[in-house]
């Protein structure tokens, strides 16, 4: 069954060429040029993946993706066109897993799109041979994509869910920024910038209540990546 990508943009001709595309990959295609139908499709369809366009008219795609991630963990991809780190940082802390800058190489996108849904839907099937990772009243279970800590559940977007992860199953061990990327993005196209994987770090330990002087989870190690200590 082909996946379903909900495209959020008010510009008519980048949301059509997006959705060129992605049906020449086989996807199913929402499109909507305001945050109110996007809400409208949301609440109808069952989606994959969302790409959000920053600057949208009432509701902006900041305050879209804050929605979505109330209720669903699906990817969302932010587009903005200003390029600034703000804006980046602002959409990862708010949930997203990705961001383009506009203007964007279409098949770039797409590559972006299938990494994603890849490792969404990697950690999400339930396969029965992941085990259970449990740490410190921190409890991961790859096979429902669920996370508790204290016997509390903790929302957690999907890149979030496999840096903690990835984290866990290397436990005691170093891993650095560039591993992550390389387990998390995989593809050439992914050309990041540490930032990236350290907003979401951030946005991990804040969820968590983690402390980044002292840490009980993720610990920082200067120069060479992070760790969850044995």
């Amino acid at each position: 069954m082909s996946e379903k990508i909900l495209i959020v943009d008010d510009e008519a001709e980048i949301t059509d060429l997006i959705e060129m595309y992605l049906h020449n990959e086989n996807y199913i295609v929402y499109k909507a040029y305001t945050a109110q139908k996007a809400l409208e499709y949301i609440n109808a369809e069952e989606f994959d993946l969302a790409i959000l366009d920053v600057m949208l008219p009432g509701i902006d795609g900041f305050q879209l993706c804050k929605k979505i991630r109330e209720t669903y963990t699906y990817p969302i991809i932010m587009l903005t066109a200003k390029g600034t780190e703000i804006d980046k940082i602002n959409g990862l802390t708010l949930g997203a897993d990705d961001y383009m800058t506009k203007p964007f190489l279409p098949l770039e996108l797409v590559a972006r799109v299938k990494a994603q849904l890849r490792r969404y839907k990697r950690y999400n099937k339930n396969s029965g041979q992941d085990e259970i990772f449990v740490h410190r009243g921190l409890v991961l279970n790859p096979q429902t994509h669920e996370c508790t800590l204290n016997e509390k559940p903790l929302s957690l977007t999907p890149t979030e869910f496999t840096i903690l992860l990835i984290l866990c199953k290397n436990k005691g061990k170093v891993v650095s920024a560039e591993e992550l990327f390389h387990q998390i993005w995989k593809d050439e196209y992914y050309q990041k910038s540490n930032n990236t994987i350290t907003v979401h770090i951030r946005h991990l330990r804040e969820k968590m209540q983690d402390s980044f002087e002292k840490p009980k989870y993720i610990k920082t190690v200067w120069g060479c990546g992070y760790k969850i200590e044995e």
